[in-house]
């Protein structure tokens, strides 16, 4: 295997240097001992609300979004950003509803609130549908992360070069995750947001300079820039087609479905609301970082619009022989190497590696600390909160492991998505792969919160069919067996029909299914009582 990077020395030495401060800076964060579970799955309560919402973003958004988004932009329109109202609203809902259940009862995972209302099976099963959830999701994000640095160390996405890459981002993330728990993942996230910010605008002045023609010219090119002549700029969709992702209605409802999943019932980021000093600050952490997502997620659906502009209307811009890459999941990365100034390329790629590590980083404490409280303090009630410690960083490793392996897996199951559907992009790969375990977390969620139903037995009923629903909705599997471009009448069209919907309308219909399975079971008096 040859080295063949794209990058000169001078990028090489920003990113080294990039590098040192970042550890640097962990090692100043992380002087303070950690001495108990709480200082390293909580960080002793001690962040402050602004720092949790700045790392909420920066790990809902990480290298999927860095690479993820701007492809949207490039191949699509502005309607992404539209999610965000589902976001917002799923942060009210959970700011109202999960987050003072939560600190009443003063957990360390949420699980361990699930265990406490419907018992202690309960929580666990639903720990082990989170840990296999992220496994999916968070394995899903390193693979996207993992692109730059291929293309920095080989030049290019072959698969034996993802491999590698995988593997050098999981060891420098478990390795910096071991030294000071969720305090050092939150603070770095906080610098890596940052960076990330400064070189997605650094991106927009570059391109905008590059392009000769005036702002009326580069709109009315966007105008009309979609395949079919409409207009990139649109921002809602008012179709109620289920196949599109991000209409109005699949934005106000499907979406905030899937922002209570994510940020109310997946502990990699519910983990940053429990590390505020009380439920009030907790509340403002999460709609702060909500708000401060939308003009993040702007700005790089303008970097995509601008790409869209320098490679597919060369006549706009002074050299017409530059070529497009032929693989959109690379118009950014492209971008970079080839057309930026030295200094700032490093610089760019190394705050995308490090958004791969956030999203390691996160994960991983995050399921050592599921590991840790809902499971070895159980099965060891006798354990020092320093033998916990110490299991919780044995757990970082061998997650971090087991994300390494799925994330190779996604090199396959990306390609094989894009077989089935020419529409697919990185965005939405990772986006999918995320519902598989919130629809039954949901359910069960609602069902403790809402209800004074569920028990052990109906809570693992619900787990796996809000999973099962959800992988038999997706065309990837079906399409292996059946050819799925026949049907299109009567029940194999209806059967066509629901393959071809949207992630979020899958997930919000296998979430009310599991929702009225683990209502079904009866909760134990002897238990709490619910609200």
């Amino acid at each position: 295997m040859e080295f063949n990077s794209p990058l000169g020395w001078f990028d090489w030495g920003v990113i080294v240097l990039y590098f040192a401060c970042l550890a640097g800076t962990g090692t100043l964060i992380n002087r303070r001992k950690q001495a108990s579970t709480d200082d390293y799955f909580r960080g002793g309560g001690r962040i402050p609300a602004w720092a949790a919402a700045v790392s909420l973003v920066a790990t809902s958004m990480s290298a999927a979004s860095f690479i993820g988004v701007p492809e949207q932009g490039y191949r699509g329109d502005l309607t992404y950003l539209s999610t965000n109202i589902g976001m917002l609203l799923a942060a009210i809902v959970i700011a109202t509803l999960f987050i003072p259940a939560f600190f009443r009862e003063r957990v360390q995972t949420i699980y361990q609130f699930l265990g406490n209302r419907m018992g202690h099976g309960a929580g666990r099963a639903a720990s082990v549908a989170f840990l296999l959830g992220r496994v999916l999701a968070s394995g899903a994000r390193i693979y996207i992360g993992a692109m730059p640095a291929s293309l920095i160390l080989f030049g290019d996405l072959a698969p034996v070069h993802l491999l590698v890459a995988i593997g050098v981002l999981t060891i420098v993330g478990v390795l910096y995750t071991l030294v000071g728990g969720v305090a050092s993942v939150i603070w770095s996230d906080v610098i890596q947001m940052v960076v990330l910010l400064g070189a997605c605008v650094a991106a927009i002045v570059v391109i905008a300079l590059r392009i000769d023609v005036g702002p009326a010219e580069v709109y009315a090119a966007l105008a009309s820039g979609m395949p079919d002549g409409t207009s990139k700029l649109t921002v809602f969709e008012l179709s109620s087609d289920p196949t599109l992702a991000f209409s109005l209605p699949a934005a106000v409802l499907g979406f905030t479905v899937m922002g209570i999943g994510s940020y109310g019932t997946d502990q990699d980021l519910a983990q940053r609301l429990l590390t505020c000093r009380d439920a009030k600050s907790s509340a403002r952490s999460i709609i702060g970082g909500i708000l401060l997502g939308v003009p993040s997620v702007l700005l790089f659906l303008i970097v995509g619009l601008l790409l869209f502009v320098f490679y597919q209307r060369p006549d706009l811009i002074g050299d017409a022989g530059t070529t497009a890459p032929d693989d959109s999941r690379q118009v950014f990365l492209a971008f970079i190497v080839d057309e930026m100034p030295p200094g700032l390329a490093g610089l760019m790629m190394a705050g995308l590696f490090a958004a791969g590590l956030s999203s390691l980083n996160s994960a991983i404490n995050a399921m050592s600390s599921t590991f840790v409280n809902d499971f070895y303090r159980r099965w060891r009630p006798d354990a020092s909160e320093q033998q916990l410690v110490a299991v919780g960083r044995t757990g970082v490793v061998f997650w971090g492991v087991i994300l390494a392996v799925f994330a190779s897996v996604c090199i396959w199951l990306d390609a094989a998505q894009r077989e089935q559907d020419s529409q697919s992009t990185l965005l939405t790969f990772a986006l999918t792969v995320m519902t598989y375990a919130y629809a039954g977390l949901i359910g069960v969620f609602f069902t403790a919160l809402l209800t004074r139903r569920g028990n052990p037995g109906s809570v693992i009923a619900a787990l796996v069919v809000g999973f099962i629903a959800v992988a038999l909705m997706q065309p990837i599997g079906w399409g292996m067996w059946f050819d799925l471009s026949e049907p299109t009448e009567g029940i194999a069209g209806g059967f066509r029909s629901v393959l071809d919907a949207a992630f979020v309308w899958k997930l919000t219909a296998a979430s009310a299914l599991s929702f009225g399975v683990c209502c079904l079971g009866r909760r134990d008096a002897s238990i709490g009582a619910g609200s």
